[in-house]
């Protein structure tokens, strides 16, 4: 099934992905490409709009990042924001200067007078607030074009040449500080682009699930499942697809979370493929003994998986086809999307496998979905909620939120009390409000009193923060009267600790995670 496609050319802005993801909640298929993609693939593409991201750059440099004029020519809508937006104005005869003083440099929330006769903004309220970030500044609105919006300190806000369906607009919709953003999005997708709005999961899983039938045939598909979102909802689709074809190894090193092994194993029940778990807690715990330092724990986790899963594979023998969860923010930042950027980081859901496995070539069902999109897929293939709504959970696990050594009393401590901070904040609704939240061991011992007796115990750090992109992040504010149930459950019920923290570290200074 083919879809309604618009094009996101990326010049570098930060918030791109964002732009994506807005352009696919409002149900239309996009994809981000850089603006250095040759003109006749962008056309081959047949889309029905075209989003310029903002950026880093001045059009008026000599290496401003630019776009072939032709794209105007083309009768497709195009929506250009910030630094996109001067571009369509320094291409179609407009002029883009530096800002000549302070008044004119707009950052952050700005309150914004609306045209709402423009289609952009048909049927918002005519003021509000919009998220501005740009030093430059459009000196000369290029003809055929009106001025559609505005603020106190600038004039031209947003441009719109209605004819040819060209809108420019100098703040960011598609944050959630622009009010009614998503909505100006959708007017532009619905009122000037004409979508249709044929992009959902459903008909993705559908398509997904004929389209792994028709590449696999009657091959055999070797899938590393780790128990995440990612690795779940491919190994449901191949699952739904091909059966007994495909092989999942589930390498439980003893340090996910409270009876996420088990849970793991009992959601893929329900499905006739060869599911392989292979208990190496043990095994790891050895291989981990004495060892403090974060990323020594992380190397040594990470080869021994490989280690057990290369085991697993002799077994299976010849595959033709080995399964990886790489999603489209994955593609993204290995540089397939990204404007001129240097590959951020090589994305294999386990490093090193096709050095040993033996198969003809890697599957990747989901390398088109953002994570929300993936989570939606998981539900339409059946997969349990406690799965598919699963938090970022890192890759060595509970070994890297055990600060200092890790043993198993350890890793039964930090399971247990986790557990109970979960289940505490379920219960009070929280989790709705959360981005994500776990517990941290630290190596940190103090003494405290029980009934008559006194002890000398762990202290627990509890991390809980709301972000929108993971880049950025905000602790939370966990009501008190929450946290202190939590406490008391964890100092009563988990022996082995007396004392509990809360950290209130944003980030930046501090990251998510401690290690």
């Amino acid at each position: 099934m083919s879809h309604q496609n618009v094009i996101v050319l990326d010049f570098g802005g930060q918030y791109n992905q964002l732009i994506a993801r807005r352009v696919r909640e409002c149900g239309v298929y996009c994809e981000v490409k850089p603006y250095t993609t040759p003109l006749a693939d962008l056309k081959a593409m047949n889309p029905i709009g075209i989003i310029f991201t903002g950026g880093p750059g001045s059009v008026y440099r000599e290496d401003a990042p630019l776009v072939d004029p032709e794209i105007f020519t083309w009768g497709v809508p195009i929506l250009g924001i910030c630094y996109g937006c001067q571009l369509m104005a320094h291409f179609l005869g407009g002029q883009v200067t530096e800002a000549q003083d302070d008044s004119a440099r707009e950052y952050g929330k700005t309150h914004t007078m609306y045209d709402t006769g423009c289609r952009l903004f048909r049927g918002l309220p005519a003021e509000g607030i919009s998220w501005m970030s740009h030093g430059d500044y459009m000196a000369k609105v290029p003809e055929g074009f009106a001025l559609t919006a505005h603020s106190e300190a600038c004039p031209n806000v947003a441009i719109a040449d209605e004819t040819r369906g060209f809108y420019g607009v100098q703040f960011h919709p598609e944050v959630n500080h622009t009010e009614n953003g998503v909505k100006m999005i959708r007017n532009f997708l619905y009122e000037v682009c004409g979508a249709v709005g044929d992009w959902n999961m459903e008909d993705y899983k559908h398509t997904a699930i004929e389209a792994v039938r028709k590449k696999v045939g009657d091959g055999k598909v070797l899938l590393a499942l780790s128990g995440g979102v990612d690795s779940s909802v491919v190994a449901a689709l191949l699952a739904e697809a091909i059966g007994r074809q495909l092989t999942c190894v589930f390498v439980d090193h003893g340090l996910m979370r409270y009876q996420e092994g088990d849970e793991v194993e009992a959601a893929f029940a329900r499905w006739d493929i060869n599911f392989v778990r292979v208990n190496a807690e043990a095994r790891f715990l050895l291989k981990l003994a004495g060892v403090s330092e974060p990323e020594h724990k992380r190397k040594i986790i990470g080869e021994e998986f490989i280690r057990v899963f290369e085991e697993e594979a002799k077994k299976v023998g010849r595959v033709d086809f080995l399964a990886q969860g790489t999603i489209y923010p994955d593609v993204i930042e290995s540089g397939s999307g990204k404007a001129g950027a240097a590959v951020i980081k090589s994305h294999h859901n386990v490093g090193g496998l096709p050095d040993y496995v033996d198969f003809k070539e890697i599957i990747e069902p989901l390398r088109l979905l953002f994570k929300d999109e993936v989570r939606q897929l998981g539900r339409e293939l059946g997969l349990p909620e406690y799965l598919v709504s699963r938090q970022p959970f890192p890759g060595p696990g509970l070994a890297i939120r055990i600060i200092g050594d890790v043993t198993k009393e350890k890793a039964d401590i930090l399971r247990l009390a986790d557990h109970i901070f979960r289940e505490e904040v379920a219960k009070a609704g929280e989790d709705r409000n959360l981005s994500q939240y776990f517990a941290v061991l630290t190596n940190t011992r103090s003494v405290g009193v029980m009934g008559d007796g006194r002890t000398y115990d762990y202290t627990l750090a509890l991390r809980a923060v709301t972000t929108a992109d993971f880049m950025t992040a905000d602790w939370a504010r966990i009501p008190y009267e929450v946290l202190d149930r939590i406490s008391n459950r964890i100092v009563n019920e988990v022996q082995g600790i007396n004392r509990i923290v809360y950290d209130i570290t944003s980030k930046p200074p501090a990251t998510i995670e401690w290690e």
